[in-house]
């Protein structure tokens, strides 16, 4: 049975709990958030670092970008809540990135110049949520 007080919540706690972990060695730097719970990892970036954690993990071993997901959290802010999911074969691991995003700026640098199969997602979030992923230079030009 679940036990709630199982989960580790925040960042010091993940952090420090887990300060072997891959994912938590290469995102110590970027990580604004962490939450560990249902033995899943989940670490929150800024937006605008999301291609440099992409980046990060996969140098860590994490080799496989799974999909990439929202969530509509209407009327709160941060509105949006953007979940990528990162898996590495040879950690048999997963960690899940997540951003969060206000509705009055509904926008994120694309992922692609990590993970070219992230194309058909953002594609995909854009459709149902209106989220833009404008390629990086695109969005340093603004």
């Amino acid at each position: 049975m679940y036990d709630p007080a199982s989960a580790l919540v925040g960042k010091a706690a993940v952090f420090e709990t887990m300060a072997e972990n891959p994912a938590v060695v290469a995102l110590s730097e970027l990580a604004t958030d962490a939450k560990f719970d249902r033995n899943e990892l989940t670490i929150t970036v800024a937006r605008e670092n999301i291609v440099v954690a992409c980046e990060a993990v996969k140098a860590a071993g994490y080799n496989f970008f799974e999909d990439v997901t929202a969530v509509d959290w209407f009327p709160q802010e941060p509105r949006f809540q953007l979940s990528y999911h990162i898996v590495s074969h040879g950690l048999k691991e997963r960690v899940r990135l997540r951003v969060l995003l206000d509705s009055s700026d509904a926008s994120v640098p694309t992922i692609t110049s990590a993970w070219p199969s992230a194309n058909f997602y953002e594609r995909e979030v854009f459709d149902l949520f209106g989220i833009d992923f404008p390629a990086i230079h695109d969005s340093l030009a603004s």
